[in-house]
């Protein structure tokens, strides 16, 4: 039976990866056409986001990457924005 939730209920969801990464809450819901596009997460303290992201504040995360969404949103690993320590110091090119 498929269960219904109100955009609303999403609000300060925590989300996670599907390999169990906590990756920061659900801040809004973008909506185009009556249908949603995508959703925008905030980067909190413990989040996987605040280590790759640094300083900014968050990701919008296209709707086709979400898993499930029930008592917290299970998105994909490819929606994580790609990071290597390699990155930082200049070498990876």
């Amino acid at each position: 039976m498929l269960k219904m939730k109100r955009i609303s209920e999403t609000y300060d969801m925590k989300v996670f990866t599907d390999t169990g990464e906590y990756f920061g809450d659900v801040e809004e819901t973008i909506l185009t056409q009556n249908k949603v596009f995508g959703w925008r997460v905030r980067s909190t303290k413990n989040s996987f986001l605040n280590k790759v992201l640094g300083s900014a504040k968050g990701v919008i995360v296209p709707h086709q990457l979400v898993k499930s969404i029930g008592d917290i949103v299970i998105i994909s690993k490819a929606a994580v924005p790609s990071y290597s320590p390699e990155d930082e110091d200049g070498e990876g090119e």
